[in-house]
């Protein structure tokens, strides 16, 4: 059962850690990430471009896309989103600092949207229970860990639900619909023709399948039990969500910070998703 615990800095980071890795959302309702007063225009989905839901950093390049912005609004808004995965790397290190050794880096966004009004494929909608798994850029068995924080100017709280399913759980009832994923040549052809920005391994097939599953199943979206979670305004939370079943209902103006952690990088691996599917499936799927 997934479980939301409330913590504060300075809490025990094994217990932390231990409760991450057992599908826990850690919530930190009084870490909040200060927006500057020139930053607070930036607070508006007028600066997405095109069809983008997120405006997206990237920490190693420094490379800001999904926003129409340009000149000195578009270098305020990256240096806004820059400070935000400064901000997000020292909230890890702080709740899980064992992690740090391994863990890479990601993707940084900036949600200035409302959830709730999003037109979208079932795929494609958050608003449905799943897990994450990412379709061009494989994980290849890495972990997914995520931290957000609510930075509503209004004080308003991001609405979400909790599956109370452990993956291991969930993983056993579609197992049975579960696909062998690409052999090596179809997983290069992905690669090479630029459909995925790394090898796409048995374990990201499978992933991809049960994120797709789970959302077209009418009959699991209704009947699986699941908790609604209200996350405030100033709060930030840190959550795997390759393995705990949530959905985003509702909300506007967060920030992200995506981290991949190798299940050697956690303190209990055999609880990485790669780690139970093998199990149930019986076969490797690096």
């Amino acid at each position: 059962m997934a479980q939301v615990i409330e913590a504060r800095i300075g809490d025990d980071p094994r217990g932390l850690t231990e409760a991450l890795e057992d599908g826990g959302l850690i919530l930190l309702p009084q870490t909040p990430f200060e927006i500057l007063q020139d930053e607070k225009p930036l607070m508006d989905p007028a600066i997405f471009s095109g069809g983008s839901k997120n405006v997206s950093y990237a920490p190693d390049s420094g490379h800001l896309g999904g926003t129409c912005l340009e000149g000195e609004a578009l270098e305020r808004c990256r240096a806004m989103v820059a400070r935000y995965a400064t901000f997000a790397r020292t909230l890890l290190q702080q709740v899980a600092p064992s992690y740090l050794a391994t863990a890479e880096q990601r993707r940084t966004s900036f949600r200035p949207g409302e959830v709730s009004s999003r037109a979208l494929s079932p795929r494609k909608d958050d608003r449905l229970l799943h897990v994450d798994a990412f379709p061009a850029n494989p994980n290849q068995g890495r972990r997914i860990l995520r931290v957000f924080t609510n930075v509503n100017p209004e004080g308003r709280s991001r609405h979400w639900r909790l599956g109370d399913q452990s993956f291991e759980a969930f993983a056993r009832d579609f197992s049975p619909r579960l696909k062998s994923g690409p052999g090596p040549l179809a997983a290069t052809v992905l690669q090479t023709l630029k459909i995925t920005k790394g090898r796409r391994t048995p374990y990201d097939a499978a992933m991809l399948q049960l994120h797709d599953l789970g959302k077209l199943d009418a009959d699991f979206q209704a009947r699986t039990p699941q908790q609604e979670v209200h996350l405030p305004a100033g709060a930030c939370w840190i959550v795997y969500t390759d393995s705990v079943l949530h959905a985003a209902m509702a909300g506007q103006h967060a920030f992200e910070q995506t981290f991949l952690l190798p299940p050697e990088g956690m303190a209990a691996p055999d609880k990485a998703p790669i780690r139970i599917l093998e199990r149930l499936l019986d076969r490797p799927l690096g």
